[in-house]
């Protein structure tokens, strides 16, 4: 859920009626409409402020707030080349010198032989830093499978997979470098080619080294009465000191 603040913080005394049509009304509401992805919607907006030659702070905004809707350096370069040729060469290095200061040391994101995904909003509540969810099946058809992509730094919160029969869980690592973890275990560290069963009842964590993306493909092992329980993040000075 997208929230927004910025017209109550800047003109809530001076302007309320449009203060709060800018946070309830067009975030509020506009930008969690689901017929359009935030990504997608971020794309846009830039889109609209780059022709209309507009670069103040709030194009600043909408650059932060389309690298955190999962738009990568890659596809940001790509979309301003494009527009270029539409909104004006003048108008392009303008918005190219804003989105070079955003994406300064922004690693190129990857999602392994699965491609990256959507940004894993549906889960985030679970996940310290960004990660990326692509379903290659359909769970009404068969067993659910996902290719799952942490960028660097990103892990999941501990979590138990349950189960009254079967269950537990099992990540084919595709891409990068990550780590594994059960509960009063030392951590392992995972690369391409690595294969993890994770039983039911087992407490556990899993994410990407804290310099490297990381992606794996994830599906619930057959059972009854399967459900996940999330638990507290991961201490962040313990995570820290995994080399």
């Amino acid at each position: 859920m997208i929230k927004q603040t910025a017209g109550r913080d800047q003109l809530g005394d001076f302007a309320p009626k449009f203060a709060q049509l800018n946070d309830d009304v067009l975030f509020g509401e506009v930008w969690n409409r689901g017929a359009l992805s935030p990504k997608l919607r971020s794309m846009l907006t830039v889109t609209v402020l780059v022709s209309k030659g507009l670069f103040d702070a709030s194009f600043q905004h909408h650059l932060l707030n389309a690298q955190k809707n999962g738009v990568t350096k890659t596809e940001m370069a790509e979309l301003l080349t494009h527009l270029a040729f539409y909104a004006g060469w003048p108008n392009a290095w303008a918005a190219f010198r804003a989105a070079a200061g955003v994406y300064k040391g922004d690693p190129a994101p990857c999602g392994g032989m699965f491609g990256l995904g959507e940004p894993n909003t549906a889960y985030a509540q679970y996940f310290v830093g960004r990660s990326y969810l692509k379903p290659l099946t359909d769970p009404a058809k068969t067993l659910p499978v996902s290719n799952v992509t942490f960028e660097p730094g990103c892990r999941n919160n501990w979590h138990i997979h349950h189960a009254a029969k079967g269950g537990g869980q099992i990540l084919l690592c595709t891409d990068g470098r990550g780590w594994y973890q059960e509960w009063g275990q030392a951590a392992r560290p995972l690369g391409p080619g690595e294969v993890v069963y994770i039983p039911a009842g087992v407490k556990h964590w899993h994410g990407a080294a804290k310099d490297s993306w990381f992606s794996h493909v994830a599906f619930e092992g057959p059972g009854e009465g399967c459900t996940t329980e999330w638990l507290e993040p991961v201490d962040g000075e313990e995570y820290g000191r995994l080399d």
